[in-house]
């Protein structure tokens, strides 16, 4: 089999060398620790977008529970919204109440 074939939808990191970049005292504590390896370096956490953020799919969301509490507020019943967003009736419970199922039920559902 074809080496890049089996590579095919693999992301390769890009790889810089460390004497290029790294100051020589820090580039010499890090020899010891992992002499000849290669390591991967995380962005920084402040960097870092939370779940969702950047391909808009926390704001879809948000958008439809909202909707979802909307429904419920105007008298819709729960069976009749989940099979509007074609989830469970837990999931609308859930959202509606913002508390967890248990064993399929709900504590202190709404309704």
């Amino acid at each position: 089999m074809d080496f890049l074939c089996l590579l095919k939808g693999v992301n390769l990191l890009k790889y810089i060398n460390a004497k290029t970049v790294l100051p020589v005292g820090l580039l010499k504590e890090l020899q010891e620790y992992v002499p000849g390896e290669l390591i991967y370096i995380p962005e920084k956490e402040s960097i870092r977008a939370g779940w969702g953020e950047t391909n808009g799919t926390r704001e879809r969301y948000i958008k439809r529970n909202n909707e979802i509490i909307a429904f419920y507020k105007n008298g819709y019943g729960i069976e009749e919204i989940a099979d509007r967003y074609h989830l469970s009736e837990c999931s609308i419970k859930k959202i509606i109440n913002g508390s967890r199922c248990t064993k399929g039920v709900l504590k202190g559902v709404i309704g």
